[in-house]
């Protein structure tokens, strides 16, 4: 079940916005009591200020599906980039760039994307171009963090400040270890994660498209077992070899039916040489016997 609180991060801001309209609501009764259009337009300026300092703040719980093969989104918001580049700080290979842009109403939780121990960190003080500009990535203030899972693949992302998002939050170090989806860090007021995933990762998303962070699959790993699938195909190869002699021992059998046929079939013939010949044979013999018996009778 999905429950919604206000993240940490943000009361000390709730805290100076809530202190900030008390001031602004007391001057404007004090001095222009019978301005009842001033105070009104105060009043929903005062609430309209709270409501989107609240929703900045904002820190949903829900359960997270954890898989070692799967990179979830760190963030909510929208896919800008998806591209092969090289990465020049840490990982120094080819890798497929994915940069997710957070804009000032999503929510600024960023989520671990896969479990493992982080291997490298480090904060990068910097500029504070907008979040979408191609240099953002490696001139704005950035922290760079490397997570290597327990296959042994490493995936490096980061936090990068914008225009107004001039406070990054971290909660990671070097030695620790994470667990997917959990929260290593806070950006405030709108920023960007870029991903460093490995070449032949399988991307499940497109440029453009609305994400969020725990509960979007961005991409799928190659795994070991994958690859020990591919080499199947060989290992079956040597079973049909091995089972030809049966085969052909098999094949056999027919030729021991044919032969049984063959004596099945000569039966009829011998009977019919035995039976039809038989008949005269026998009273022939008999009718000898009588002409020699009448014989002797007529000698004396």
């Amino acid at each position: 079940m999905r429950k919604m609180t206000i993240h940490k991060e943000g009361y000390t801001s709730i805290a100076l916005c809530i202190l900030f309209i008390f001031v602004l609501n007391a001057f404007i009764q004090f001095f222009f009591p019978e301005a009842l259009v001033v105070k009104w337009f105060v009043y929903i300026l005062s609430f309209a200020l709270f409501v989107i300092i609240l929703q900045f703040f904002r820190n949903p719980h829900f359960e997270i599906d954890k898989d070692e093969t799967q990179i979830l989104c760190p963030a909510d918001g929208k896919v800008v980039v998806i591209e092969e580049t090289v990465e020049t700080e840490f990982l120094k290979d080819k890798r497929i760039q994915l940069s997710v842009f957070m804009s000032p109403i999503n929510v600024h939780v960023n989520r671990n994307p896969i479990s493992g121990v982080v291997k490298y960190f480090k904060y990068h003080p910097g500029k504070y171009l907008v979040a979408w500009h191609p240099k953002s990535s490696t001139e704005n203030e950035r922290t760079t963090v490397v997570t290597e899972n327990s296959a042994g693949v490493q995936i490096l992302f980061r936090q990068i400040a914008g225009a107004l998002a001039r406070r990054i939050v971290w909660y990671v170090k070097e030695g620790d270890v994470v667990e997917q989806g959990s929260q290593f860090g806070f950006i405030k007021f709108g920023s960007r994660v870029d991903l460093f995933l490995p070449l032949g990762t399988k991307i499940n998303v497109s440029i453009g498209d609305v994400v969020k962070g725990g509960r979007t699959v961005l991409a799928e790993l190659v795994t070991n077992t994958k690859q020990k699938a591919v080499n199947e195909p060989i290992i079956h190869k040597e079973v049909p070899e091995e089972s030809t002699q049966p085969l052909f021992e098999a094949q056999a059998e027919p030729t021991l039916v044919i032969e049984h046929e063959i004596v099945a079939a000569a039966k009829p013939k011998t009977i019919k040489k035995i039976t039809t010949p038989a008949t005269p044979k026998t009273k022939t013999a008999s009718t000898a016997k009588k002409a020699t018996t009448t014989a002797k009778k007529k000698k004396p």
